[in-house]
């Protein structure tokens, strides 16, 4: 089902955020707007189906990078690809500009326009000179929707592309009044996100990361709408039941409409809404066993390291005398070395139960895991 089809939430918040971007509505988010939702519950939906063409309709040029969409490769490459990408659609116009330009000039456009094949940035061309050939192109603001941009901090690269970004954003929004480069960037996880804001180390030191707010009822009530026609008239879903399934598999709809297409195939099937609530309940239960059963493997020292990550959030620093005396206590031990506790935190990346930024700090790889563990285990 198309989000053309949803009401609501998509409706409400691209608004909010086009607003919020260009500082016309309560929030101010012309420094950058840092959204965090969980896996699979139509965030990366949300971006292409709602907020870009929102942006397009008000004339921005607008563009779109995942930085899952190939992990093997270096997030600055996929940012500085996806930027030549759009400067190639004004291929003509930048070669234009080029034989037009004055000597101050002439070095952006017409390397840019010598170099448009190349998914690098030309040699001495800063991400600042190619976004702002790109405002000058089009003669409209740039937005740029970074979607998963946690991953630029796993490496040295990623970090510098995002600070790169900040100094565009600073370079064309500043002086002449109108703002030139409008930044989205989302991820999976509100803990690794926040690593991009939280310190006067990181790239948007002083920004704040918003929650985006899940899909609600109203999304359940126009999908049950959707689906009964196809139903015997006798045998329909009920809106409450719906929602309350959805509630149980996190607000994530890929996992609903899963659900749905099961009992759709049992020509037999009766009871809608137990039905629903009993596949519900077997999806949730099937992720938190295989997080429970991935956990009660893990050698002592691992278990210890990632319970006290979890407790202690984003506050997590791994070899301070708190997080030393919280290892020691879980393992019963007087203490434990730091070696240890790094070959842990090592051997748990590589199990992909724990990122860590290029600078050192870590968090949960998924957040679904902090929820599993909150709730499952005792104490």
């Amino acid at each position: 089902m198309q989000s053309s089809r949803l009401p609501s939430i998509a409706q409400v918040w691209r608004r909010v955020i086009a607003t919020a971007l260009g500082g016309q509505g309560l929030a101010d988010s012309r420094s950058g707007l840092f959204l965090a939702a969980p896996r699979r519950t139509g965030k990366s939906t949300f971006l292409r189906e709602d907020l870009l063409p929102a942006m397009q309709k008000r004339g921005w040029t607008t563009i779109y990078v995942d930085l899952w969409a190939d992990k093997s490769k270096d997030p600055t490459l996929l940012i500085t690809s996806a930027v030549k990408a759009k400067i190639g659609t004004f291929a003509g116009v930048i070669a234009k500009m080029a034989k037009a330009s004055g000597l101050e000039k002439v070095n952006v456009f017409g390397a840019l326009s010598l170099n448009l094949d190349s998914l690098e940035l030309p040699t001495g061309l800063t991400l600042a000179d190619a976004l702002e050939a790109l405002v000058e192109a089009g003669k409209a603001p740039v937005a740029i929707v970074i979607d998963e941009a946690q991953h630029a901090l796993s490496t040295q690269a990623g970090v510098d592309a995002m600070f790169a970004l900040k100094a565009a954003r600073d370079h064309l929004n500043q002086g002449s009044g109108q703002q030139g480069l409008f930044i989205v960037l989302t991820g999976s996880n509100r803990d690794k996100l926040a690593h991009l804001v939280l310190k006067r180390t990181q790239p948007f030191f002083g920004s704040q990361v918003t929650r985006f707010p899940l899909l609600t009822k109203d999304f359940t009530d126009a999908y049950t709408d959707f689906v009964n026609p196809m139903l015997a008239d006798d045998n329909q879903f009920r809106h409450e039941d719906m929602f309350e399934a959805f509630k149980l598999v996190g607000h994530r709809p890929e996992m609903l409409r899963s659900i749905v297409g099961e009992i759709a195939l049992d020509a037999g099937a009766e009871h809608l809404g137990e039905a629903l609530k009993n596949g519900a309940e077997e999806i949730k239960e099937r992720m938190w066993g295989a997080m429970e059963s991935e956990f009660a493997g893990l050698p002592d020292i691992q278990r210890a390291v990632l319970e006290t990550l979890i407790a202690q959030g984003r506050n997590y620093v791994p070899f301070s005398e708190a997080s030393m005396r919280a290892y020691a206590s879980l393992l019963q031990q007087d203490k434990v070395s730091v070696p240890s506790v790094q070959a842990a935190l090592d051997a748990l990346r590589e199990k992909g139960l724990v990122w860590r930024a290029a600078y050192g700090d870590y968090a949960p790889e998924d957040e679904s895991l902090a929820s599993w563990y909150k709730n499952k285990m005792p104490g």
